[in-house]
Order: C-alpha cells, then sequence, then structure tokens
C-alpha cells in the first residue's frame, strides 16, 4: 500500500464512521492513526460522549473482530486474557482464550480495575502476546487496545501508573459537541442507533503492508531535531517533574510519519509534529502542580508554550532535503 492509497482508505473510513459520530473527524483520524501505528488509545472524558460508540463504530468499519470488557474492582485478570480448565472429555487442561485474542479491545472504565487486573494488559499492549502458566500465546495483528476513563467519578477507582500510561500511544478527549452537533445528535438518533446500518469499508488484508508506509515516508534532519527538541524541552521545563521518554519521542515520529501518510504526503512536515505531540506526549508527562489551565490539562499548556518557543524547520528546506 502506498500513500496515496493509504490517504483514500482514511477519507472513506473517517466518512463512514461520520455517518455515526458527529463533529469528530480529527478524533477518528487520530484513532485511525493509532491502528496504523500498532498503538493504543486511552479515551478520557464524562460519561455519554460517545468513547464506546466510537470504538464500536471504528470496528465496524473495518470488519474487525471486536470485544468489550467493563473494568470493575473485582475484575481478574484472568478474565482479561484466559484461563487453562481440565477439559474431562480430552482428559488433559485446555486454554479458553479471554477476550483480549481480537483485533480491537475496548477496555471500559479501565480505572475501575485494580493495579493487578490492569497490570495484566501490559504485556498485551507491548509484546501482544499473553503468558500464563509456562506457555506463550500470540495475539493475531491487527491489536488494539481502547481503554475508556471517565474523570469525574473517583470513589472505587484506580489511577493508571505512569508505566501503564506510557505504553498508549494517545490520550485523547471526546469533549462535548457544539451547539449544531447537538441538533443534529439528537435528530440522528432519534428513530434508531445509526450503528445498525454501518458497513465495512475495508478488511485485515488491507492492513498488510502497512510496514511500507513508514519506509516510504521521509523523514528530514531538520525534523529528527525538531522532535528531538520539543522532548528535551519538556524535560528541563521549570513545571515539569517528568519529562517524555525516548519510548515517547519514537512515538511521536512514527505517529507524524502516519499522519503525513493519511494526507497524501511522502515525508513529513512541522505541522505534523505539532498535530500529533499535544495527544501523543501529554499524557507522558507529570506537572509540578494538577489541574487544568482554561479548562485544559496543564501539560496541554505546557506544551503549546514549548511548541511556539523552539524554532520551526522551513518547508522549502525540508522539501529540498527530500528531494521534492
Amino acid at each position: 500500500m502506498n500513500n496515496q492509497e493509504l490517504k483514500t482508505l482514511a477519507d472513506k473510513l473517517i466518512a463512514n464512521i461520520e455517518k455515526v459520530i458527529v463533529g469528530k473527524q480529527e478524533i477518528i483520524k487520530q484513532l485511525f492513526i493509532c491502528l496504523i501505528c500498532s498503538g493504543h488509545v486511552l479515551l478520557e472524558d464524562v460519561p455519554g460522549t460517545g468513547k464506546t460508540l466510537l470504538a464500536k463504530t471504528l470496528s465496524k468499519s473495518l470488519d474487525l473482530e471486536f470485544n468489550r470488557v467493563q473494568f470493575t474492582p473485582d475484575l481478574l485478570p484472568s478474565d482479561i486474557t484466559g484461563i487453562h480448565y481440565y477439559d474431562q472429555k480430552q482428559g488433559d487442561f485446555v486454554f479458553r482464550k479471554g477476550p483480549v485474542f481480537t483485533n480491537i479491545l475496548l477496555a471500559d472504565e479501565i480505572n475501575r480495575a485494580t493495579p493487578r487486573t490492569q497490570s495484566s494488559l501490559l504485556e498485551c499492549m507491548e509484546e501482544r502476546q499473553v503468558s500464563t502458566d509456562g506457555k506463550t500465546y500470540a495475539l493475531n495483528p491487527p491489536f488494539m487496545v481502547i481503554a475508556t476513563q471517565n474523570p469525574v467519578e473517583t470513589l472505587g477507582t484506580f489511577p493508571l501508573p505512569e508505566a501503564q500510561l506510557d505504553r498508549f500511544l494517545m490520550k485523547l478527549y471526546m469533549g462535548y459537541p457544539k451547539t449544531s452537533e447537538g441538533i443534529e445528535i439528537l435528530k440522528r438518533f432519534r428513530y434508531e442507533n445509526p450503528l445498525a446500518t454501518v458497513s465495512p469499508v475495508a478488511g485485515k488484508e488491507d492492513f498488510e503492508g502497512l510496514k511500507d508506509i513508514f519506509e516510504n515516508t521521509y523523514v528530514s534532519e531538520d525534523i529528527y531535531s525538531y522532535i528531538i527538541q520539543i522532548v528535551e524541552a519538556t524535560r528541563k521545563h521549570h513545571e515539569v517533574l517528568l519529562g517524555v521518554s525516548p519510548r515517547g519521542s519514537q512515538a511521536l515520529l512514527k505517529t507524524s510519519q502516519a499522519l503525513a501518510a493519511i494526507n497524501g504526503r511522502d515525508y513529513v512536515i512541522p505541522d505534523d509534529v505539532k498535530q500529533m505531540a499535544i495527544p501523543v506526549l501529554a499524557h507522558r508527562m507529570i506537572a509540578r502542580h494538577s489541574g487544568s489551565d482554561s479548562g485544559k490539562p496543564v501539560t496541554h499548556s505546557i506544551l503549546e508554550q514549548i511548541l511556539q518557543r523552539i524554532p520551526v524547520p522551513t518547508e522549502d528546506r525540508l522539501k529540498e532535503q527530500a528531494g521534492v
């Protein structure tokens, strides 16, 4: 698959999902980028903003296997990964696969489960495999975890540790709809859920050869330098206790390449890096004070300051380096 073919697929996917989801084109695009990059997404927002519906619509639009797990305090790791049980007919222990053996796993309200259960996803997300009772079982690609959490609920919740947050390629916020979007939602869902009428626009076979996308999308020396300057600035900022790790810089590079590809370009420009910086880096940082600044997380404001301060490579120079 080349970059133009990927752009065509992305446009079809976004249009298909927008038959159900109103006014969230950027969120849909970022979810698709995560899938391209074999990454995972943490969706955080208040209840009723369409987090679960978005995950279901994405999987149905791509004709991928979909499983949903409702995380609760009494959920056990084996409820997610699977368990060995004794089969009397076979006279031996047999592994019963858990819901993690799918293409898209919706971990609903992930912060309601205990740290022990949350940690059972770490190997699945990082290694794409499940290890239990001395045996290892591979997860079939594509594999993506879409986890949701409600920030307003604190009773009976267990915040995700930094190590697990770092496993998520992006952290996204749905947000409330605008007035016109709210009216459209009322009209669209008045009689029935439009999810029932959604048909697939792609399948598993369309995800073969996606690694070629990253090999064919050029990254100039100036872009490498630009990404590292952003990351290093998070480590030196006076309001930041913990800056972005090397894993974060790699994630920013890969998502910038994917964004360039679905926009039909074979080279990365600074705007790609800027668009990906906040969803990819903000949740990997720890600020000295919590709360929000002007209605958004403090780390978002810090990254906006950093992006304004760091000199941006000129596009003419980037095109020259790319031979465009």
